[in-house]
């Protein structure tokens, strides 16, 4: 299998196209990446941004350049010896009049070809979500008529720019055209129903990608439409043009590892697979999916684990509580999350598994009363702390089951009132274990049920708890615990153990399109945990000199102490490490980011406002708060918050190069996501989807050669990070077996500071890598970045298999010999340390 030494993830559309990616290859080349991976290539709404909303999985998007432009970067690719990974998307496709085969799914319905690609349910007309207000409300207001499609010039029904087809015969040629009454009964009369999008949550008859419309699933599960889907991918991939395949969103789909295995049939056995996948607490993937592993979340969580202080998390949480008012119970705002979410923005899916329990139980003839089944579902969904299981028709897999029995368990000996029987049913439909005569109307219940916990633990935490919740933003990341747990770096190497043996050739990733921020911008806010007591004044100070822009409504002040919390955390992590206060274009173009952050997290909380229903004055208060924040016009305390910030800057510089050289030398594969090879300090998206200046990548890396140490500039340009990618990324193309083979070796320190440093070693054989890297350095640093004092005042101790060699620095290049430990003592301030072994 062509297994990556290190992948480069770019973002296509929003001005990148193949052309301009083939132009970067000599650029990822000499920064040592071996595989370019990219965003999904093929064509998308007109509109699209990012590609997950495909309209013709066939065809490669025209507006990135067409096969042809593919065809050229493949070649370009090739000829410098590297590989390409593209990310495709199984579960769905746009629901857009764009997409031939959903259009011809309204025009035609169940006697549409493409009827039983989508996931529809079709004992009801097809349900199109996409009107400002009811049928009847808008077809009273004029905004829906009967006039001529521009694209085909056939009769359809006109609601501004969409034009929804008529099925044939319904509206014979030359018919006179209809009044609003005449319009009413034409709709009725069409294989679809056109509807508000405020009922998509209650009626919607198709499966969508989480809570978006614009998305329908896709029954890929079915061996027709997984040909129909995959005929370009598999074709890309036996022609030599594709070299690997990063599976979007894997636990969307009905049967994820019987769909896995199709694929590896198909694509063979030397296409390089991942899959993004959330693993919850103490969740493995599952050890039968023929892949490479996952796109590496877990990773970003298992690096909490070596940059928080665990010692001040206690503190921490004790003055957010302070601010919040009360004490904040994890768990039961994780509830409150779920709850909400199931009852209301998945409320159609909770229904339609609610009626699946009835008519099974029915045929069980149990006389159970409807709204206590339905409460013994809510509570088994609410529970489910992972994102699915993986059953089917033959049953649970054994962890699987174990699983169940555990949350069934819990659920029994809480206080919550559930009557045990039921829950037992259940449990019977999702372990396949119900009568014959209801095992169709039970596995539809078993698949609905899976596709529905991902979503709702995605959208509870991710989505609503991450953006409710501000202790320490760093801890709000995708694939992490919601829950507060221990850190610590034992558990860091505890988990890269585990990684090494259950997943070697899995993505190591820090940055995405998809996380809450980006990589420095969490390595800096992590040390808010090395300075609670700090952070906490500064915050106070800061709200208290910004206090005039507070605007009292009747739902309270605008923003209150607990938001500015919140917006002071993320305006340190956006801050550029090389932003003054007083430069006024930089502040112009922070706020522009800052604006669009905030208006998002104030809607995903959804507390005072949300997407379906905003509250403008609070948005306006909050936006106009934040906008004084980095005006020109507020220099008191502009000033204030750059001299406050400093240090906290500083300790995260020296974060992101830890967290950096552990990323290339720990078990898995390095991705890189576009520019985060320098300082990614981006916020959720769009911000964290902006194109990088690779003018200026490239320049940098060329001059940053030689780096030096003691240069502030190199720190806070994010040169010293992208040299340290460079060097490391090239030296893994060089010991492939090293790093996908070789053992993972803790390493103990010794000294008064031992506590600040993380070290560990790879080895195969004859071949060895020792890292020792800073960690906590938040009360050790100052403000310079002289590099004149030593470094941690420490020794590394090493077992006999690393003991007395030879090795050489891969920094400096400079070669030394080792006895029985490596002593820090000497080694710069705040430099990683990365040794590996002279082979004579």
């Amino acid at each position: 299998m062509n297994i990556p030494a290190a992948t480069y993830r770019i973002q296509f559309r929003d001005g990148m196209d193949f052309d301009k990616a083939a132009t970067l290859i000599p650029y990822l080349k000499h920064l040592g990446i071996s595989h370019l991976y990219a965003s999904p290539v093929f064509t998308a709404t007109s509109d699209s941004t990012h590609g997950y909303d495909i309209t013709d999985a066939n065809e490669i998007d025209p507006i990135l350049g067409g096969r042809e432009g593919f065809d050229r970067l493949s070649q370009a690719l090739k000829a410098a010896g590297m590989g390409l990974i593209l990310d495709i998307v199984p579960n769905h496709m746009a629901a857009s009049l764009e997409n031939p085969w959903w259009r011809d799914v309204i025009e035609q319905g169940e006697k549409s070809r493409y009827a039983r690609h989508f996931d529809i349910d079709w004992s009801r007309r097809l349900t199109l979500p996409f009107l400002g207000d009811t049928f009847e409300e808008v077809l009273a207001k004029g905004e829906i008529t009967l006039k001529p499609d521009p694209q085909t010039g056939q009769p359809a029904l006109a609601y501004f720019d969409a034009y929804y087809p008529l099925a044939p015969d319904t509206y014979p040629s030359g018919e006179t055209p209809p009044n609003h009454a005449a319009l009413a009964d034409l709709h009725e009369r069409q294989p679809y129903r056109l509807m508000s999008w405020r009922d998509a949550p209650r009626e919607l008859s198709y499966r969508r990608f989480f809570e978006i419309t614009g998305l329908a699933g896709v029954r890929v599960e079915d061996d027709a439409v997984f040909d129909d889907t995959h005929r370009l991918i598999l074709e890309l991939v036996h022609s030599g043009a594709v070299s690997g395949l990063r599976v979007d969103h894997v636990d969307g789909l009905a049967d994820p590892k019987a769909y896995l295995e199709r694929l590896r049939e198909k694509a063979g056995a030397e296409c390089y697979i991942t899959v993004e996948k959330i693993l919850g607490k103490g969740e493995r993937l599952p050890a039968d999916w023929p892949v490479s592993g996952t796109t590496g979340y877990e990773f970003i969580a298992a690096l909490s684990d070596v940059l928080v202080e665990d010692e001040n998390i206690a503190v921490l949480r004790n003055l957010y509580e302070n601010v919040v008012g009360k004490p904040v119970d994890m768990r039961d705002e994780l509830r409150a999350a779920k709850l909400m979410m199931v009852e209301k923005n998945f409320e159609g899916e909770f229904n339609t598994l609610c009626q699946l329990a009835l008519d099974i139980a029915g045929k069980e003839c149990h006389a159970w009363d409807a709204n206590t089944l339905r409460a013994a579902l809510r509570e088994l969904l609410i529970a489910f702390p992972v994102y699915r299981t993986y059953g089917t028709s033959q049953g649970l897999p054994a962890d699987d089951a174990a699983l169940l029995h555990q949350i069934i368990a819990k659920i029994n000996t809480s206080a919550l009132d559930v009557p045990a029987d039921i829950l037992d049913f259940l449990a019977r439909i999702i372990s396949a274990q119900t009568p014959a005569c209801a095992s169709g109307q039970a596995s539809l219940f078993r698949t609905r049920f899976q596709q529905l916990t991902g979503p709702l633990m995605a959208k509870s935490v991710e989505d609503t708890l991450f953006f409710r919740q501000h202790m320490d933003l760093a801890l709000n990341e995708v694939g992490a615990e919601p829950l507060l747990r221990k850190f610590s770096p034992d558990r860091f190497h505890q988990e890269m153990s585990r990684r090494l043996e259950e997943q070697p050739a899995a993505l190591s990733t820090t940055s995405t399109h998809d996380t809450k921020r980006g990589e420095d911008a969490r390595a800096r806010l992590f040390t808010l945990t090395e300075a609670p007591e700090l952070w906490a004044e500064n915050v106070t100070r800061w709200h208290q000199m910004n206090q005039s822009k507070v605007l009292t409504l009747p739902d309270g002040p605008a923003p209150k102490l607990t938001g500015a919390w919140m917006l002071y955390q993320a305006l340190a992590g956006a801050w550029p490490a090389t932003l003054r206060p007083d430069d006024k274009e930089g502040l112009s173009e922070l706020n522009e980011r800052l604006q669009l952050f905030v208006e998002k997290a104030l809607r995903e909380a959804k507390l005072r406002t949300n997407w379906g229903d905003s509250n403008d004055d609070y948005e306006n208060a909050v936006l106009g708060y934040t906008r004084h924040l980095v005006s020109p016009d507020n220099p008191v305390f502009l000033n204030d918050f750059y001299a406050a910030l400093r240090p906290f800057i500083r300790a995260g510089l020296v974060n992101s190069l830890t967290q950096t050289v552990i990323k290339m030398m720990a078990p898995g594969v390095p991705d890189i996501y576009q520019g985060s090879e320098l300082l990614n300090d981006s916020l959720v998206d769009p911000d964290n989807r902006r194109l990088p200046d690779f003018s200026e990548l490239e320049r940098l890396l060329v001059q940053g050669e030689k780096p030096e140490w003691d240069n502030e500039a190199a720190w806070t340009s994010g040169q010293l990070k992208q040299h340290i990618v460079a060097v490391l990324a090239r030296y893994r193309q060089q010991k492939p077996a090293l790093f996908l083979q070789g053992d993972y070796v803790p390493l103990t320190a010794t000294g008064d500071r031992a506590e600040n440093v993380i070290a560990f070693a790879r080895q195969e054989k004859n071949d060895a890598v020792i890292v020792a890297a800073p960690r906590l350095v938040f009360d050790e640093q100052t403000v310079s970045f002289s590099q004149s004092q030593g470094g941690f005042d420490m020794q590394v101790l090493l077992p006999d298999s690393l003991a007395h060699r030879s090795y050489r620095d891969l920094q400096s290049g400079r070669e030394i010999t080792v006895t029985d430990r490596i002593d820090l003592s000497t080694w710069p301030r705040d430099e990683p340390v990365v040794l590996c072994s002279v082979v004579r």
